[in-house]
């Protein structure tokens, strides 16, 4: 694995950059299949799907972060670097993004994950007009898609992680939700707030079941979940929403190989929640951490710009190559890697 060296110190510049680099592609050959996946009686999500030129060797699917969708920067280089490998590529969006809120009468949660379910149960039973994946199928989350995918992984366990998915990869991932909102809602970090506010609003007016009066009277991401997301789906406030919610109560029941990769500077992530036990105890993950990089951030000095790309690419590569190969401790190990 190449060594990140990152091209500025500064872990708001590589926020920023990171979020408004050109991704200049020539997607031409990989031509976008755009299809709504019914996850309930009421609720369809998009999902983006492009196929290598080349006989594929597995499946990625991409889970954007907070008010994101299939054309966020993060998800276009990833999609690139995974077609260019010969992975099968499906950006996938949660319930009511990339407009598509009339497409759902409900929200969508840092936990929700019967969604992604849905979609890789007709990966898997070609259902829904997909045919029938025999190949590996693997998860890449970023921010709090990361957490849905981290979650699900856990949800499925033992029995029935390798039914849907043969590997995760979590990139800057904030599996504590409620250390996460609180960093996010801390005064140097309030223009980053404020934007995500914004988005979230304007997802929220889409949708036609709430005002702007009472969208304004919500003025933190806490207010917003304690008020409007929570409730939605039956939890006791925010507070609870977090608690449950937060993929770090399913990482000891993760059962497929799982990378993550955490910058110790994170804007919005303090650093803290990567010490829980289970990244010690739990041979299936993998954490590579690094000194630099903000939230989402990782561009390179030298070499290929997007190093998270490489790294989880190259990692999904070669499970994808070794599908029956077992699991030991010398191929999916603890790694700390600090630049």
């Amino acid at each position: 694995m190449r060594a990140f060296k990152p091209i500025f110190d500064n872990p708001d510049l590589l926020t920023i950059l990171g979020n408004f680099w050109p991704r200049r592609y020539d997607f031409s050959p990989f031509p976008i299949e755009s299809r709504f996946v019914r996850t309930d009686e009421d609720t369809q999500v998009l999902v983006q799907t492009q196929r290598p030129v080349v006989s594929p060797i597995g499946e990625v699917v991409l889970i954007h972060g907070l008010e994101g969708n299939g054309e966020a920067g993060y998800i276009r280089s990833m999609a690139w670097a995974a077609l260019q490998t010969g992975f099968v590529a499906h950006r996938f969006h949660m319930r009511t993004c990339g407009g598509t809120a009339e497409h759902s009468k409900t929200l969508y949660h840092a936990g929700l994950t019967s969604d992604l379910r849905s979609f890789l149960e007709a990966l898997r039973g070609g259902l829904q007009g997909y045919p029938t994946s025999r190949l590996p199928i693997f998860l890449i989350g970023f921010s709090l898609g990361g957490n849905v995918s981290l979650k699900l992984a856990g949800e499925l366990g033992e029995v029935h992680s390798t039914e849907l998915i043969d590997g995760v990869c979590a990139i800057s991932t904030p599996i504590d939700l409620a250390a996460g909102v609180r960093r996010i809602s801390q005064p140097r970090n309030r223009l980053y707030e404020r934007r995500f506010l914004n988005r979230m609003r304007a997802r929220l007016l889409a949708t036609g079941r709430y005002s702007r009066r009472e969208l304004a009277a919500a003025r933190t991401i806490y207010q917003i979940d304690d008020r409007i997301t929570a409730p939605s789906f039956g939890f006791k406030g925010a507070d609870h929403y977090y608690a449950t919610q937060s993929a770090q109560n399913y990482l000891d029941r993760i059962r497929v190989p799982t990378l993550l990769i955490q910058a110790k500077d994170d804007t919005f992530i303090p650093f803290e929640m990567y010490r829980h036990p289970a990244l010690s105890s739990n041979p299936w993950l993998r954490l590579i951490v690094t000194e630099r990089g903000g939230h989402l951030g990782f561009l390179a000095r030298r070499g290929a710009r997007f190093w998270v790309d490489e790294v989880a690419i190259e990692f999904l590569k070669t499970l994808a190559l070794q599908p029956t190969a077992p699991v030991s401790h010398e191929r999916i190990t603890h790694d700390l890697h600090t630049r």
